[in-house]
């Protein structure tokens, strides 16, 4: 347990001690509004039978007035049953990030004891890159970190997802949507 505190306290620190850097090239969260959709490409280091997979993937982000955005993702696994007969299994995660008090990073209003198993999220946005990281520690104590970039560029968004459990990555998506509306 003391390997993921201390893994938590770092990361922390990193997250509340060092500025973050905003240049003229940052877009605002507004650039990210609107439907997207498209596919990606899932490789995992943990299965034998699907260690490519693809997915349909979409995303709504939903900026406010006042610099707060809620974000909803999608995905279309094809990752059970067996590979001549993958099974679908639709997964969905809703956020909404409050704004901090440092430009360009928001947190989660959900979460709660990370410790007792809840996740705790928050965001940053640098340049073109709206990354949301979604943290959690396991029934043995390692944690569960998933880190999600989206990338806007020109007209589409890149996806860019790493899963990674107690330091070892064990999934990667890569993708592109487009949008669909705003």
């Amino acid at each position: 347990m003391s390997k993921v505190r201390n893994f938590l306290i770092a990361a922390l620190a990193a997250f509340l001690v060092f500025p973050s850097v905003s240049t003229a090239k940052d877009v605002s969260i507004s650039a990210f509004k609107g439907d997207w959709r498209g596919n990606a490409i899932s490789e995992s280091s943990v299965s034998v039978n699907f260690a490519i997979t693809s997915r349909d993937i979409d995303v709504n982000i939903q900026p406010t007035d006042d610099g707060d955005f809620t974000i909803t993702w999608r995905t279309l696994l094809r990752q059970k049953g067996t590979p001549e007969d993958p099974k679908e299994v639709l997964k969905e995660t809703t956020l909404t990030f409050v704004k901090t008090e440092r430009p360009n990073f928001w947190h989660s209003g959900q979460g709660g004891d990370i410790f007792a198993g809840d996740t705790i999220s928050w965001a940053q946005l640098r340049k073109q890159t709206l990354t949301i990281y979604v943290m959690a520690i396991s029934e043995v104590g390692d944690y569960d970190m998933q880190v999600y970039k989206r990338t806007l560029t020109g007209v589409n968004m890149e996806l860019d997802f790493t899963a990674i459990r107690d330091g070892a990555v064990r999934r990667t998506a890569k993708g592109r949507l487009i949008l669909f509306g705003k």
